[in-house]
């Protein structure tokens, strides 16, 4: 069963007592609220989901008001994990964006026994292309771009590496946006899910681009990397799409995983094992159609 099977009061009841659970990739989530607003965005946003049944869970998260009198005097709305805040609350208005971050940070706090890295992840093939970059270079808007070009979502966020085979496992969430990359989204795929905007976040306006349904259904289906790319969105810059020697990819990757030095010799085996198996390039772009084109190119077989 999907959540899109529940019924509106379905939904309603469980979100607001015993709580939803949810298959987000490797995770069994369970989320609880009883904001309306909140209530009806899990039905929109996370309707491809898989409820699934306790009485484990990775991660039991609940957003609400923190307090009756700050509900009234000054509306805001907090994230608790196993009954615990993690941090300070937001305005009321942003319950989508703290439940989103907030599971960002369950999964780099509690994931220790894979390789977190800080990256988008796609497929297509059979092989996935890892594109880990700093804050602000475009990774979630060329990742969306993909997504909606043939592309499979694995991660708008987090690479994760597992241990035992070096295989990227599936975590398909939504897709952030901020700012000026949600109208780029919209030109360049019309056909993408995108929620309502949130203004006046930390990080300014922030939508949601809901993930393709094939994307989460797939997600028993861990794949081998085979490209690694390190996008960069400059202005008005021409496109550059190059080969990128391995022990500068090595350090690159190593420095965007969340607990690189947490894994220690663990985490430098999967790392080198990473780069010594992708073909590595840097990419700057300032058209979203030229870059996907460009890796389109990149990536597809000899015989194709």
């Amino acid at each position: 069963m999907k959540v899109a099977d529940l019924s509106v009061a379905e939904s309603r009841l469980q979100l607001g007592n015993a709580g939803l659970g949810l298959r987000m990739g490797p995770f069994h989530v369970r989320v609880r609220t009883r904001l309306p607003a909140l209530t009806r965005l899990v039905r929109e946003l996370y309707r491809d989901y898989p409820v699934v049944d306790g009485p484990l869970w990775d991660f039991d998260v609940r957003v609400a008001p923190p307090s009756l009198v700050r509900r009234w005097l000054r509306p805001q709305v907090q994230f608790y994990v196993d009954g615990r805040t993690p941090f300070e609350p937001l305005a009321a208005a942003h319950h989508l964006p703290i439940l989103e971050w907030g599971i960002n940070w369950c999964t780099a706090a509690r994931c220790h026994h894979l390789l977190m890295l800080h990256a988008a992840v796609v497929e297509r093939g059979g092989r996935a292309m890892l594109l880990p970059a700093w804050p602000g270079h475009g990774k979630s808007t060329l990742c969306a771009a993909l997504v909606h070009s043939g592309w499979r979502l694995l991660s708008d966020e987090f690479g994760l590496v597992r241990p035992g085979d070096g295989l990227l496992l599936p975590l398909a969430r939504l897709i952030a946006l901020k700012n000026a990359s949600i109208d780029i989204i919209r030109r360049f795929a019309p056909d993408a899910h995108i929620g309502p905007l949130f203004q006046g976040t930390r990080k300014g306006t922030v939508a949601h681009v809901r993930p393709p349904a094939d994307s989460v259904e797939r997600a028993g289906e861990p794949v081998r990397p085979g490209w690694l790319v390190f996008p960069r969105w400059v202005p008005r810059a021409p496109l550059r799409l190059e080969p990128m020697e391995k022990a500068q990819a090595f350090l690159m990757v190593a420095s965007n995983a969340f607990n690189y030095e947490v894994l220690g010799e663990t985490g430098f085996r999967l790392v080198d094992a990473i780069v010594g198996s992708c073909a590595c390039y840097t990419l700057s772009y300032s058209d979203l159609g030229e870059a996907v084109e460009a890796l389109d190119r990149m990536t597809r077989p000899a015989d194709g």
